[in-house]
């Protein structure tokens, strides 16, 4: 009998063979697409409904996150009492979210109930009618909410940033005020879906433990008739950022504990050629537990409990954003240590072995990441919003084992620049 020495940690190997379950892909009657991941045993899926038209298609600030909030709260055969009540009682869950480009509709189910509940899902999207009361009540909400979250100094760091980088006319850099939720009427919610919600503008995806049962069901819901508002053509605006000029922008918290600190610059674009292996060094920089900047200014300093850089993806544009919250005195120091990590990485090569840790959590981090049904439909519905080609997760699969220590200093050589980041602030002046 073979014994394991456990004195002795396991060897680490980094993944020869990557692959990512594809999706079959078919038309419905009515030409809608819909994408099928059949994975996993449990007796449950996942049915996600993507729209194309979110924030940057709106005409007025809120239109696109209400009116695809609104759908729960009432349609020509259902009211929202009953929604809530059949979708509960047949164990369903249901999340509505909306993002730059995309409004998305997500509802889990359970295999023997689905005929029940994407019937209910396909009334909240085909049927929707907005009623005045529950439209009162969920506004009343919001705005109980936005004044909670404007009390937050990540909240008001997050949102002055991106007034800084995009400008207050682009609508990355608009954000609604306490005023807009008064301009929000069922007429206004109404256009936004007349002209966005309808079969020839959405696509779906369907994963578990998907059978011929559940695919007849979104047939005879969303694919045998063209619903929605006739075709009208739809016109995908194109904004220029209009970045400020001001490098350090301080927002006055009087009662803040403390201080948020948000940095950021414009970067490479996800279908830059430089992108995947830029995202190994901005990962090494920030983006994991053991990244430079948590061990310098966590471990090292103690100036902060955690601090992370990332890569925030656009249509046709990046973000690098470094984010924290500190005490604030440490505002000054923990700013400097930032620059000045940004600098070693330029100046000096980075340990084989350190990158080979990195490596090695990234890969991990993208298989850990896509083992189950649904974050495979994750996966997919993210290749379809960022307008990805198919073999993206082999190439970052690629791109991860392949760089080497001379092409992370190059990168950071090449796209670390101090000069372009924004500094914001958002506390108690000290």
């Amino acid at each position: 009998m073979m014994t394991l020495d456990r004195t002795k940690a396991p060897e680490i190997r980094q993944i020869s063979h990557f692959s990512i379950l594809q999706p079959e892909k078919q038309l419905l009657s009515n030409g809608m697409p819909l994408n099928i991941l059949r994975a996993g045993s449990e007796e449950v899926v996942r049915f996600d409904l993507l729209i194309k038209g979110g924030q940057l298609h709106q005409t007025q600030p809120l239109q696109a996150v209400l009116t695809n909030r609104m759908l729960r709260e009432g349609t020509q055969t259902l009211a929202s009492s009953e929604i809530a009540e059949r979708l509960d009682y047949y164990g369903a869950w249901l999340d509505l979210s909306t993002s730059v480009n995309y409004s998305y509709i997500t509802l889990y189910s359970l295999n023997k109930y689905f005929p029940q509940t994407i019937r209910i899902l396909a009334s909240m999207v085909q049927e929707a009618v907005f009623p005045e009361k529950e439209l009162h009540t969920v506004l009343e909400a919001n705005k109980h909410q936005f004044l909670v979250n404007n009390e937050r100094v990540d909240v008001l760091a997050r949102k002055q940033l991106n007034r800084s980088l995009f400008g207050q006319n682009h609508p990355l850099g608009k954000y609604a005020v306490f005023e807009d939720y008064g301009r929000i009427t069922p007429e206004v919610l109404r256009q936004f879906y007349n002209r966005y919600y309808r079969a020839g503008n959405c696509s779906a995806y369907i994963s578990g433990n998907v059978t011929p049962a559940i695919i007849r069901s979104i047939e005879e819901t969303f694919g045998r008739e063209h619903w929605g508002q006739e075709e009208l053509e739809i016109s995908h605006p194109v904004f220029t950022p209009e970045p400020e000029t001001e490098k350090r922008v301080f927002i006055e918290k009087e009662n803040a504990m403390q201080s948020s600190i948000k940095m950021g610059g414009f970067t490479l674009s996800l279908n830059h050629p430089d992108y995947l292996k830029y995202k190994v060094l901005v990962t090494l920089f920030g983006g994991y537990f053991g990244s430079r900047l948590m061990s310098n200014i966590r471990e090292e300093k103690g100036y902060t409990y955690g601090i992370g850089a990332g890569i925030v993806s656009y249509p046709g544009s990046g973000l690098l954003i470094i984010s924290t919250e500190t005490g604030n005195e440490y505002i000054e120091p923990v700013i400097s240590e930032v620059y000045r990590e940004m600098d070693r990485l330029c100046n000096e090569k980075v340990d084989e072995r350190e990158l080979i840790m990195v490596k090695n959590y990234i890969l991990g981090d993208m298989c850990r990441s896509y083992e189950s049904a649904f974050s495979l439909a994750d996966a997919w519905i993210y290749i379809e919003s960022e307008k990805l080609d198919s073999d993206f997760y082999n190439r970052s699969v690629e791109a991860v084992k392949n760089v080497t220590t001379n092409e992370i200093q190059a990168l950071a050589q090449r796209y670390f620049c101090k000069e372009n980041l924004i500094e914001v602030v958002a506390g108690k002046k000290v």
